[in-house]
């Protein structure tokens, strides 16, 4: 029996949207402001807890107390080299727990209060379930959720910990990427194998996949990005840019004050966007520090060259995924973009001219695209197969990064490579260092199936650890670093230690790992076991906190989120009410 309401969830960087396919297509849910994008904020005042557009709208006033970017926190550790330079942009003030985990500060209802990431991240899951389910008229449990497709295992599963804070369950992780090449390819049954290439550029990360697609299966040959490059970088070196500029005419800093800093970051914001249509814009922020009004202007030229080195850094992914794929760019038959930064001339430009000229596939809003494929990846996991207007369609997905364990040496034993197909499963059988304290594993080269057995007693017990880590070099030490346990491994004379190791990746791409004593054999045939899903405690939180932070969350549901002062939808569109872009080719002044 199918399940009811499932939805599809992009939880962006910056925005987000969701959808439900139902009736024979897929309809984006509005929030309750009409508008089918959500931003990506939540805000904490002395009355309540604001989610989405009307947090934003009052960032400029409440900056400190006015959380965004949360997903650039998600699964990463406190003094992440990414998190620390993230935070001279953050009026937000981030702590560490004590065990190297983030947390937000804010003041709510006159007190201190502090959240983990995934908490945040909750909150807006549960304005979006929430506008689903007064779209709907009915209860919503269940979700697929997207992320980057470059993300690590600690970042996938605090994610899928933050959908279960919100009361969901979260029917499959997917990549973005592959999600919106779902949505590119569910009206092309029948159109013959194609190579495709979607390049993902949003908020904050930049991403790229090469799948085929034919007959109803997506497969997906490779994957690249960087989980730290989108438009906010882009905002971010604009507002490194005026705050200097500002710094230069006035001797004022502006990154010492919140709420001017908030004011020239959401004028960029707007700067930028407005770029993608027009050749020059100007920048009018009345009195924005100390009475001091600040009138500048910005070229779309300046804005290229300003941020030429990050336009540069996307055709990376580019490069690498098509070395990956083992395919020629000659063979890729449609690139795909999608991500809002996409829009931007210069990203489109330096993809036309890469591919030779080759036309960009716009066919998809690059804004909902992500959340049309996750919906009908939600339809397809919950059965829905009603008058087969969802035809069979079959996602193979792949892990992003190598995985495996160190050895004796410290050296990196790939269990599973880069780019494997996903579910995935393998083992592979090790020994360990003679005659002393098993500390270091070694690949077995040959087979022990004639040594003897321990049964019952054994002579002695030694433990051993295994840690597990992700990437490409040849030393673990080198890689992230993933997690770890101890596994007890049981001696006896003429015995050479046999220790079986099984990585298993379900299909959200989360890892499992299993250690088994193939020399001992228990009563009925059991045997001594050891596994760990990966959740290294440094950045992810454990099965009583999440069930703690679940039943914090009920209180949450319960806070009064004022409806916002105005009937004027307008005023929760991305521009502040004090922002004045003007796009205007003949402003007099000289613009950078």
């Amino acid at each position: 029996m199918p399940l009811e309401n499932a939805i599809g969830i992009d939880l962006g960087t910056t925005q987000c949207c969701v959808g439900i396919f139902r009736n024979g297509t897929v309809e984006i849910i509005p929030n309750e402001f009409g508008g089918r994008i959500t931003p990506s904020y939540v805000a904490f005042t002395d009355n309540e807890i604001l989610v989405g557009a009307a947090a934003k709208e009052q960032s400029a006033v409440n900056p400190c107390n006015t959380i965004f970017d949360v997903k650039r926190l998600i699964g990463r550790s406190f003094y992440n080299d990414a998190v620390q330079a993230d935070m001279k942009h953050w009026p937000a003030t981030v702590i560490s727990d004590g065990l190297n985990r983030p947390k937000l500060q804010v003041q709510f209802k006159g007190e201190t209060k502090t959240l983990y990431p995934e908490e945040v991240l909750a909150m807006l899951l549960m304005k979006l379930k929430e506008a689903a389910e007064n779209y709907l008229g009915s209860e919503v449990k269940n979700a697929v959720m997207t992320v980057p497709s470059t993300f690590n295992q600690h970042q996938r599963q605090a994610t899928k910990d933050a959908g279960r804070l919100a009361g969901l369950n979260v029917l499959r992780i997917i990549d973005e990427p592959t999600a919106a090449a779902i949505a590119y390819g569910s009206d092309k049954n029948g159109s013959g194998e194609r190579n495709v290439l979607v390049f993902d550029f949003g908020g904050g990360t930049c991403n790229v996949t090469i799948l085929t697609f034919e007959d109803g299966i997506f497969e997906v040959k490779s994957t690249a990005g960087n989980n730290h490059l989108g438009g906010e970088d882009l905002d971010n070196l604009m507002v490194n840019h005026f705050v200097a500029e500002f710094k230069r005419k006035h001797k004022i800093n502006l990154f010492t004050n919140p709420e001017a800093l908030r004011r020239v970051r959401t004028a960029c914001e707007v700067a930028k966007r407005t770029l993608s249509i027009v050749t020059k814009t100007s920048l009018q922020l009345e009195g924005l520090v100390d009475g001091i009004d600040f009138n500048t202007c910005i070229s779309r030229a300046g804005f290229e060259e300003l941020c030429s080195d990050l336009f540069r850094k996307c055709m990376d992914p580019v490069e690498s995924a098509l070395r990956a794929s083992e395919m020629d760019k000659a063979q890729i038959h449609d690139i795909v973009l999608t991500g809002g930064s996409t829009r931007i001339p210069k990203v489109q430009e330096l993809l036309s001219e890469y591919f030779s000229g080759k036309e960009l596939n716009k066919s998809i809003d690059p804004d909902e695209a992500v959340a049309y494929g996750a919906a009908i990846q939600a339809a397809i996991l919950s059965g829905d197969r009603s008058k087969n207007i969802l035809p069979d369609k079959l996602l193979l997905d792949v892990s992003p990064v190598s995985l495996g364990i160190e050895t004796a040496g410290g050296v990196m034993t790939t269990m599973i490579k880069r780019n494997t197909t996903v579910p995935t499963k393998t083992a592979r059988s090790f020994t360990t260092k003679v005659n002393k304290r098993l500390s270091r594993l070694i690949p077995v080269v040959m087979s022990y199936s004639s040594t003897e057995r321990v049964k019952g007693a054994v002579s002695g017990v030694s433990t051993l650890l295994i840690q597990v880590y992700e990437g490409e070099h040849a030393l673990a030490k080198k890689n992230t670093f993933l997690g770890k346990f101890e596994f007890d491994v049981y001696q006896a004379p003429r015995v050479v230690p046999e220790i079986e190791v099984t990585f298993e990746i379900d299909a959200n791409g989360i890892l499992t790992v299993t250690a088994t004593d193939k020399n001992v054999q228990l009563p009925r045939g059991q045997t001594p076991m050891n596994s760990i899903t990966i959740t290294n405690r440094n950045t992810h939180l454990s099965k009583q906190h999440i069930q703690q932070l679940m039943n914090e969350a009920k209180g949450y549901r319960r806070e009064n989120v004022a409806e916002p002062e105005s009937d004027d939808e307008d005023v929760f569109k991305d521009f502040d009410y004090d922002v004045k872009p003007v796009p205007m080719a003949d402003v007099k002044k000289e613009c950078f």
